[in-house]
């Protein structure tokens, strides 16, 4: 809008000091825009009324002021010659009671579960962000999370991607952490196990935002069957989205408890190497080298990828030709194999696949100091076998680093 006439202060929202489009009134009396006082109580951290610091319920009514609204389109009408804009008139909100009538009939006759659910889903993918604190309030997310669960296939799908659409707010989710946690997590491994390939993504999708808002013991708790149906997202290329939520989720799971070892018991590392064979996109190459660095910080996780063909030549492969957190992380697996692996024959490996080579190369182009340090490490660790070897490349080994350097 211009500049060049004054705005009526109380067409402007408290919090966003913006005309209001979509007028309503709190509890307290104060007229707020709808997205803004939205935003406010969604985020879960403000629970009072901005202007009378009074508390404000998450699900607190919302009455629309439509006396307010018409003025304010009137106004807008009035200054059209000034670049005003015409608000629209807002679209009808969902009425929460009829939604709460929705579920109760429902719940008592569960013959009309998939019929209700299928209508929660139109109200969500539709205008899930503007609708989503009607359903939240009518305990639609509730609802829904208790029918994951449920044997019937089509149920079961629906639920999940009625609970994608719906993006429930932090609070909510930890809420239903805090009192389903277990039940939930297990219901969507269950959807990842046996639902078809959109089920599936969504389920990937919901799992890594459930366990962003976990506790440490619930980060410590995950099943080897979790690990390995999200490793089937990654392996059956389900979705880009999905595959790489599975991947964040595997990186912020590793760190915790014996979970790198529930990974590789879930044949992580075999679907990691096969993913990064293909990888074409950088942050997925990164995320899967990250996720090989965790996991060869543990034996079993380091046998599993000496194991296969393509272990150690795609590692050393991936150094300089995906960016340089993927570097660092390809030597830091090399780091690893050669410090607690390292028989004759995988020290041999790692001279014929080019490891040696690029290592060598690392200690003459521009990396971090960390990473030439690994490398110069790992160099002097074997130097007896690969200092004077004809695998290397002449020039590269006047780089080699001496045993006192």
């Amino acid at each position: 809008m211009e500049a060049e006439f004054d705005i009526p202060s109380h067409f402007l929202c408290p919090i966003s000091l913006e005309v209001m489009r979509d007028p309503v009134v709190v509890s307290t009396g104060i007229t707020y825009d709808r997205e803004s006082i939205q935003k406010w109580l969604s985020s879960g951290k403000n629970k009072a009324c901005p202007v009378t610091k009074q508390p404000l319920l998450l699900d607190a009514d919302l009455t629309p002021n439509h006396t307010l609204r018409r003025i304010i389109q009137a106004w807008c009408t009035l200054n059209a010659s000034h670049g005003v804009e015409r608000i629209p008139t807002p679209t009808s909100q969902l009425d929460k009671t009829q939604i709460v009538k929705l579920i109760n009939q429902a719940r008592k006759l569960p013959h009309t579960q998939l019929e209700c659910l299928k209508r929660l889903r139109s109200m969500a993918a539709i205008h899930g962000e503007k609708h989503r604190n009607s359903l939240e309030a009518a305990g639609a997310v509730e609802y829904v999370a208790s029918l994951i669960s449920n044997t019937d296939q089509s149920t079961m799908e629906v639920a999940v991607e009625v609970l994608f659409y719906l993006r429930s707010s932090e609070s909510r989710l930890k809420q239903l952490m805090s009192k389903d946690g277990e039940k939930i997590i297990d219901s969507l491994v269950q959807v990842l196990k046996r639902g078809d390939y959109q089920s599936r993504a969504h389920a990937t999708i919901l799992l890594r935002s459930v366990f962003e808002l976990a506790d440490p013991n619930r980060m410590m708790s995950p099943t080897v069957e979790l690990f390995i149906e999200t490793m089937n997202v990654v392996r059956d290329q389900v979705s880009h989205q999905a595959s790489k939520a599975a991947l964040k989720l595997l990186v912020e799971l590793c760190p915790w408890g014996r979970n790198r070892i529930k990974a590789v018991e879930g044949g992580a590392v075999s679907v990691l190497i096969e993913a990064l064979l293909e990888a074409q996109e950088k942050r997925a190459g990164e995320l899967i080298l990250i996720s090989l660095d965790q996991l060869c910080g543990c034996a079993e996780g380091r046998a599993e990828l000496l194991r296969h063909a393509a272990g150690m030549v795609i590692v050393s492969k991936k150094i300089f030709r995906v960016s340089h957190m993927a570097t660092d992380r390809a030597v830091r697996i090399l780091f690893s194999i050669s410090r607690f692996s390292a028989t004759s024959a995988v020290v041999m490996e790692m001279l014929h696949v080019g490891a040696v080579a690029k290592l060598c190369l690392v200690l003459q182009v521009d990396c971090k100091f960390k990473t030439k340090e690994k490398a110069r490490e790992i160099l002097k660790l074997h130097s007896r076998v690969w200092k004077n070897s004809s695998c290397v490349p002449a020039h590269l080994l006047s780089f080699y680093p001496s045993a006192s350097s």
